[in-house]
């Protein structure tokens, strides 16, 4: 009956708030979570990242959470503006979405000179600069050697990104044409006349049809060659 009585004192000793309120979810820890959560995702990106996240309704009284989990929405990424969930499975579940950004600073490729539709790129038409990928166009060049020796596609102004699909790889070898098929190896080189039954830019694949009706397939060269490999 004493303990009963002592029990019964120290409740009653709380504050009012401690009997009536449970612990309440830290907004600080949803954002540590988020933040955690985004530097992991985006470690395999090409640059500096750098990662914000956004703040929480002042309103919002969640329940304490002691293991909070971060997940991608549907149609969300780790990339420029985005939106970040987190959620509760126990002991009271619930889902917030909070807003972040995450910047992925880099170098990319930019015209160092205006480029006309069909213009071969050369060494001094391209340059290198510096800044954040997530705000550039998607397919952005980040080697200058992506560029040079391409046609450009189209007309592109100066200091303008370059992106893969404003150039084209120049075809070496058109279907149709005749090809000079060429082997060799230790001691030996042979060639013989072929006509290409694909298109090939320099360094791929193309096929050729012999004289004696044989298909090989080799790899292109400037000049209408294809160097075969038995």
């Amino acid at each position: 009956m004493k303990s009963l009585i002592t029990i019964l004192a120290c409740l009653l000793s709380l504050p009012a708030s401690a009997q009536i309120n449970p612990p309440r979810q830290d907004p600080g820890a949803i954002r540590n979570t988020i933040e955690q959560f985004l530097r992991i995702q985006s470690a395999g990106s090409p640059g500096e990242v750098t990662i914000s996240v956004g703040q929480l309704d002042a309103r919002m009284n969640l329940p304490a959470c002691p293991s909070p989990q971060a997940f991608l929405p549907a149609g969300s990424r780790v990339w420029g503006k985005t939106s970040v969930g987190v959620r509760c499975l126990a002991p009271s579940p619930w889902t917030v979405y909070v807003t972040a950004q995450v910047k992925v600073i880099a170098d990319y490729v930019a015209s160092a000179a205006p480029l006309a539709q069909g213009q071969v790129i050369g060494p001094n038409d391209v340059m290198r600069m510096r800044g954040d990928l997530t705000t550039l166009p998607s397919g952005i060049l980040t080697d200058t050697a992506q560029a040079v020796g391409r046609t450009a596609a189209m007309s592109v102004g100066m200091g303008s990104p370059m992106r893969v699909d404003s150039l084209r790889i120049e075809q070496v070898v058109q279907q149709g044409q005749a090809v000079r098929l060429v082997s060799s190896g230790p001691g030996f080189s042979v060639s013989t006349e072929g006509r290409a039954l694909n298109n090939a830019a320099e360094g791929q694949i193309a096929q050729a049809r012999t004289a004696a009706g044989q298909v090989v397939s080799g790899v292109a060269r400037a000049g209408g060659y294809v160097d075969v490999t038995y």
